[in-house]
């Protein structure tokens, strides 16, 4: 069986040294008005190019932008909304990092494509297939302060799924074979996995040739993971960090989808070892239907320093072969 190595979202902006820290001081300079928007859109296409060449560099051979334009997975998306305004600060999960909360004031439409100019310019500078990214329907919803345009949150949750389908036609359309969905809120409210179905139905009539990828992570996938299976997506992606009775549960039910396997923690800067990881795909990918199956970080890298992030990487990739090494 392949297994193929890929990020999953964000990427560190910056870094310890004076070089790596050019993100931050262009968007200081960008928000006191001391540089254009186009010189700070400028900065922006550099880093990206930046981390991509770092991800390919660690190993990496299904790429992300490393969302270097996203503040966060809330707000990134509804700028490019009409009938949302962004407001306040609520944290991210169990994480020290917090995001922007969208407040729906009407009915929601695109402004216009709002990734397919990122997607387009990663894939000019990546000599590996790009994935984009989305924050998903049933978490934007779950994220968002309903205010107006909708009568419940259930509402909210489709027509967020309406303006997605269009970004995943525009990503497929422009070339993108894999688009991930991510879907963290599910786990923190299972009961609504009848939504999400709905939700991710819509979504997943849009992709045409692509596959999809859900993402599913921040909390135990366990308790949802025969529900999951069932979910419109072509591979499913998940967290197993915080389901020590995944690996188990996988070995005994098997897979009707390739995996991501979500091996190397995000949030921890401890590095992986032969120890940590082996024994579960020694017990998982012999459970898995054939081709190919994804190693990857638990979630996106942006909790670590940035040579952390690195390392881990690297760290994904020579696990990755001597496993393999060891199993021809």
């Amino acid at each position: 069986m392949e297994l193929v190595l890929t990020s999953v979202g964000s990427y560190p902006r910056i870094g310890d040294a004076p070089e790596l820290q050019r993100h931050r001081r262009a968007y200081a300079q960008w928000e006191r008005k001391e540089i254009s928007e186009e010189a700070f859109r400028k900065v922006e296409d550099e880093v990206t190019a930046e981390v991509i060449r770092e991800q390919i560099e660690a190993g990496v051979e299904l790429v992300t932008d490393g969302q270097v334009r996203w503040y966060d997975p809330y707000s990134h998306l509804a700028r490019g909304l009409e009938g949302v305004e962004i407001n306040g600060l609520l944290r991210l999960f169990d994480t020290n990092f917090y995001f922007r909360q969208p407040v729906v004031k009407g009915p929601i439409r695109r402004k216009g494509p709002i990734l397919r100019r990122e997607y387009e310019f990663a894939r000019s500078v990546s000599s590996q297939p790009v994935k984009p990214v989305l924050t998903g329907p049933y978490t934007l919803a779950r994220g968002s302060v309903l205010e107006g345009g909708y009568r419940a949150f259930p509402a909210l949750a489709m027509a967020y799924a309406e303006v997605l389908a269009e970004e995943v036609r525009d990503l497929a359309g422009a070339g993108a074979s894999l688009i991930q969905v991510d879907e963290p809120a599910i786990v923190r409210y299972p009961e609504d996995v009848g939504l999400l179905q709905e939700a991710l139905t819509s979504v997943a009539r849009a992709r045409g040739p692509a596959r999809l990828i859900l993402h599913v992570s921040f909390g135990d996938v366990a308790p949802l993971y025969r529900d999951l299976q069932a979910l419109p997506a072509d591979v499913l992606s998940l967290d197993f960090s915080y389901s020590p009775k995944l690996p188990r549960l996988v070995a005994e039910a098997g897979s009707s989808k390739p995996l991501g396997l979500g091996l190397i923690d995000g949030r921890n800067t401890r590095l992986e070892t032969p120890e940590m990881v082996f024994p579960i795909l020694d017990r998982v990918l012999p459970k898995l239907p054939g081709g190919a199956a994804y190693l990857s970080p638990t979630c996106g890298l942006e909790f670590l320093p940035r040579d952390r992030a690195r390392a881990k990487l690297e760290t994904m990739r020579r696990l990755r072969d001597a496993y393999l090494g060891g199993h021809v």
